[in-house]
């Protein structure tokens, strides 16, 4: 986080100075530019990052009378403790969460399959995955750490609260608009208040978009005419976070058990060191029943974990939260308001989001982390378009990338949930559908990636590039996610993850890895970068930075040279990479990095990057690589971006 620029400034470096009139918790406006509906993971996810843009006019509501206290998702993947980096909040994540490092299988012993046995155990994620773990949090806490970004941004965002839904109606002779006007506030929106001291009110709020990220049954989508369509499982298992005297050793892993004739559990450790999560099998549901007409019991849910675990003991002392559910898997077949046929004619203005278009059980820990993701790449295609920086096609991208992500998760979903509800091969349950626990096992380190979050790659579109020059960069394949690597920066020797420069901020990163030759030479390829970014009527910098404005306030240009930091220096870079900022003119020294030689952890050699040639890897401000050029290709890079980016200099 860099700060001082403007002026030096006591006290808390992330709490930004307010800009413009902070949000009103009693009273909405008649006018916003972006309404999100629902204050769970994907909602704070996407008000955290809008509110980085206090010119945009963001609201969020939520039917419940304030903040939530007790969580039911838990796990956090990999792929989000990134996301969470570039909101600025990643390591108070790891000081207070349960890191998940190992997974161990149990099964029925061979003698006695009455009781069980450990059979397996697997490292949670693969070596050089990420650089952060997999980790194990209640909801609330990661709902906190998005309320406080909100709070300390220049915006001071705070949820509007017992709000509900009424309605959503959009004026189709605005929508049908190909432009994006100043005053167009097509979609009108009825909300009725829930406090006891406005009981009954109803408020009407205009938008330029609305967001719906209000869970599977959510009003968003019905308003749209959408459903979510998909079959049940008819298994039902039961959840329940427990403090608990046992003997069973495992308690503290990741552990996946499966019985002979009880069932299945799944144990998650939770942070705190005591608390943790059973996933305990219930019986079998017949066709069209549902798990309410059982009336569950918590006391039913820890007799069954005590058969499941024999011959170990379970003595639950306290249970801090239970809920019973139906694994079922269900997709909405597009994420917004604009109907495939008319693409070509219309622009999105209500889109969905998390559970409101997908919803699957939650065994692999995927719900909270990809509600979270689908927001995080909708979130700075929203603020490009309102900020007049992207054509609104941009927008089309969100149901295109986000709808392959779930569908992919679904497909996933479906098996491993059959596969861990089987019975284990041989046991009387096994009607020719049994599983063996080996086999789960197998699959399990199979999806490492997947449930990591790692492996989505988003296709080829406006914003992603077929992947012609992709051998210049093979460890940064286009659509998949920026993978860090250790750098040192070059002006203070600092050693750091150069992913880590890719902030919540809306920016897109030009990441320019030096080829063989000097990299400081006039001549090199990275200095004729340079003066074509910096002097060139077709630089994207030139065009589509506004005027007045710092020189990355659109595009964050960063230099990685293959020396040591002590083989160059600075003043003989191009002052482009050492560029004046701010109202005093300050120069930033953080543009420059070399690879880390001391740490033996070279990024050339890790991401396989060319050392010939070098080349720029672009990334977008959701971390996603969007393209893979050679240095000199600097037609190539100014057409890319003039695709969907609108020209700014002649503003």
């Amino acid at each position: 986080m860099q700060f001082h620029r403007d002026g030096f400034h006591t006290g808390d470096p992330a709490r930004h100075a307010p800009i413009g009139t902070p949000a009103n918790t009693n009273a909405l406006p008649e006018e916003v530019d972006v309404l999100i509906v629902g204050c769970g993971p994907a909602g704070l996810t996407l008000a955290a990052q809008l509110s980085a843009f206090p010119d945009i006019n963001t609201r969020i509501i939520e039917q419940k009378d304030g903040p939530l206290e007790l969580g039911q998702a838990d796990g956090i993947a990999c792929r989000t403790m990134e996301m969470f980096n570039a909101f600025g909040f990643a390591e108070k994540v790891l000081k207070e969460a349960c890191w998940i490092n190992e997974t161990v299988f149990w099964k029925p012993g061979e003698t006695n399959r009455q009781q069980i046995v450990r059979h397996g155990r697997v490292q949670d994620t693969e070596d050089d995955l990420s650089e952060f773990p997999h980790t194990v949090l209640n909801q609330a806490r990661v709902h906190d750490f998005y309320l406080e970004v909100m709070r300390n941004s220049s915006s001071r965002l705070e949820p509007n609260y017992a709000r509900r839904l009424l309605d959503v109606e959009i004026d189709p002779a605005k929508a049908d608009e190909t432009t994006l006007e100043a005053d167009d506030h097509s979609v009108t929106v009825t909300l009725e208040r829930t406090d006891k001291a406005h009981a009954g009110e109803v408020e009407t709020v205009r938008a330029r978009y609305v967001v719906g990220c209000d869970g599977a049954r959510s009003v968003v989508r019905k308003s749209l005419g959408r459903s979510l369509e998909g079959d049940s499982a008819n298994q039902a298992w039961g959840v329940m976070d427990v403090l608990a005297v046992t003997d069973f050793p495992d308690i503290r892993m990741k552990t996946a058990i499966h019985s002979a004739n009880e069932g299945n559990i799944l144990v998650i450790p939770r942070e705190g060191g005591y608390l943790v999560r059973l996933y305990i099998e219930l019986d079998k549901l017949t066709e069209d029943e549902r798990i309410a007409s059982r009336q569950i019991t918590a006391e039913q849910l820890v007799a069954g974990a005590r058969r499941i675990l024999h011959p170990y003991t379970l003595d639950v002392k306290e249970i801090a939260w239970w809920s019973v559910y139906e694994i079922g898997q269900r997709l909405c077949d597009k994420f917004d308001d604009v109907p495939t046929s008319e693409m070509e004619s219309r622009f999105p203005h209500v889109f969905i989001a998390g559970d409101a278009c997908h919803t699957h059980s939650p065994k692999a820990g995927q719900g909270m982390n990809v509600s979270m993701r689908d927001t995080f790449n909708l979130g700075w295609k929203l603020a490009s378009v309102l900020r007049g920086q992207a054509t609104p096609a941009l927008l089309h991208t969100y149901t295109s990338e986000r709808q392959t992500v779930a569908k992919e998760l679904i497909d996933f979903d479906r098996k491993f949930a059959k596969m861990f509800s089987a019975p284990p091969k041989g046991s009387s349950e096994d009607q020719g559908d049994g599983v063996d626990p080996k086999e789960f096992q197998q699959y399990f380190i199979q999806q490492g990636r997947f449930t990591a979050g790692t492996a989505i790659q988003y296709y080829p579109s406006l914003i992603c590039a077929e992947p012609t020059h992709q051998a210049l960069a093979k460890g940064f394949e286009i659509g998949t996610r920026f993978h860090s690597a250790p750098v040192v920066r070059l002006a203070d020797a600092k050693p750091m993850h150069l992913g880590h420069v890719i902030e919540a901020d809306g920016r897109w990163r030009l990441l320019a890895f030096a080829g063989a030759e000097t990299p400081t030479a006039h001549d090199s390829s990275l200095s004729q970068l340079c003066e074509f970014l910096a002097k060139s009527p077709g630089s994207p910098i030139r065009r589509y930075t506004p005027t007045g404005a710092d020189i990355d306030t659109v595009f964050d240009l960063r230099a990685v040279c293959q020396q040591g930091f002590r083989d160059l220096s600075l003043d003989n870079f191009p002052s482009f990479l050492w560029p004046r900022k701010g109202r005093y003119g300050l120069r930033d020294y953080e543009k420059v990095f070399c690879a880390d030689l001391k740490g033996g952890q070279d990024i050339f050699d890790i991401r396989g990057i060319d050392r010939e040639q070098g080349c720029l890897v672009v990334v977008r401000p959701d971390q996603h690589v969007a393209q893979v050029l050679p240095l000199e290709a600097h037609d190539e890079l100014a057409a890319f971006f003039a695709n969907f980016m609108l020209d700014q200099s002649t503003r």
